[in-house]
């Protein structure tokens, strides 16, 4: 388990998250969302620790095009992309501040990454490239 940690960094590292035009240009992103912040005030409120109490951010403001070239450790993602911080009690009672990504097609929730069902350090990669993509790169407090 201790070799495989490193080779997944390394795996991570090497990913090329460049996109070109033509690669966006012949998906079908679906229509633009129009409930995105209540799916995904009600997606965190069944997973935070604290849902009443935590804080949920949209510092990009509307959804944006995303598309995330495929890796060995993630399938091809794309959609209307936005990115959340949050700030939330972790089991222990200290703050945790994160961000997550969540990626719809139409109004449906697709993809979604890092947070507590995506806390990993693939996961947290993810989802701090594609907040950065989307213009609002995660800096913590």
């Amino acid at each position: 388990m201790k070799n495989l940690v490193p080779l997944l960094l390394l795996l991570l590292a090497g990913c090329n998250t460049v996109v070109s035009k033509e690669e966006m240009a012949g998906l079908d992103y679906g229509a633009k969302p129009t409930h995105w912040r209540e799916d995904i005030r009600s997606y965190l409120s069944l997973r935070l620790n604290n849902p009443k109490e935590a804080v949920v951010e949209f510092p990009g403001g509307e959804p944006q095009k995303l598309y995330q070239r495929g890796t060995p450790v993630r399938d091809k993602q794309w959609g209307w992309g936005v990115c959340v911080w949050i700030k939330d009690k972790d089991k222990n009672g200290k703050d945790d501040y994160f961000p997550m990504t969540f990626v719809f097609r139409g109004e449906k929730m697709e993809f979604i990454n890092g947070g507590p069902d995506d806390a990993n350090v693939i996961g947290a990669r993810y989802s701090r490239d594609q907040c950065e993509r989307l213009g609002t790169p995660f800096i913590p407090l």
